[in-house]
């Protein structure tokens, strides 16, 4: 099982877990609710987990330009 982190706003892949022993606790999914659960961490056929998260550089970009987040897919 593979837990793979990407850019919800550009798709780029952040970092990538390949330890089975790794628990959501531990990650601290624990602490977010159902609705947020569902709209960030995706459960893949293979098992493995995508967690949705946005990288610097989009970050930086919707600090410098909030209107951007009133867009669908605002930094393709």
């Amino acid at each position: 099982m593979a837990i793979q982190y990407i850019c919800r706003h550009c798709q780029t892949k952040i970092g990538q877990l390949d330890q089975s022993q790794v628990s959501e606790e531990l990650l601290g999914f624990h602490f977010l609710t159902p609705e947020e659960r569902q709209s960030i961490i995706s459960y893949n056929p293979n098992g493995d987990v995508t967690v949705k998260v946005v990288c610097d550089y989009c970050k930086e970009a919707l600090d410098h330009n909030p209107e951007l987040s009133l867009l669908t897919s605002p930094l393709q």
